[in-house]
């Protein structure tokens, strides 16, 4: 049986993970949503729990960079009081995973005139900065 893309026809709404979202917002730099569990009549299913979800934004030299990550708790105050930490971690799981892809990119054996179609450096060598720059902040574009 192959794993490619399903058919449009064979899409199925799955009716025993539906959620109703609501949205909080300071105006600044917090997003929380709020996941309410519920069944496909739309009342609540108290079997499951609520999940939060925040976001912000990081503006980076190439524009605003999307930061997403899952908060606990399973109360409104408890999810922004795990706002800021949960938000940093995953600004650092991003700068990690720029530094990584920049080791992979700086450690690619690259052969001279071997072709390949784009893989390997631009004319001229590798770009200056990368993912990180040498002052360990995120440089993109």
């Amino acid at each position: 049986m192959s794993d490619g893309p399903k058919p449009v026809s064979d899409i199925k709404v799955d009716t025993d993970n539906l959620y109703r979202e609501e949205t909080y917002t300071d105006l600044r730099v917090a997003t929380i949503r709020k996941l309410v569990p519920i069944k496909s009549d739309g009342s609540e299913d108290s079997s499951r729990d609520v999940v939060f979800t925040g976001e912000t934004q990081l503006m980076s030299a190439a524009g605003m960079l999307p930061i997403q990550c899952n908060l606990e708790g399973t109360t409104l105050d408890d999810a922004i009081a795990s706002f800021p930490e949960a938000v940093n971690k995953a600004v650092e799981r991003v700068i990690e995973e720029a530094r990584e892809m920049q080791r992979r990119e700086a450690s690619r054996i690259v052969v001279p005139g071997a072709g390949g179609g784009g893989g390997g450096m631009p004319p001229g060598g590798m770009p200056p900065g990368g993912a990180i720059g040498g002052d360990g902040k995120i440089h993109l574009g």
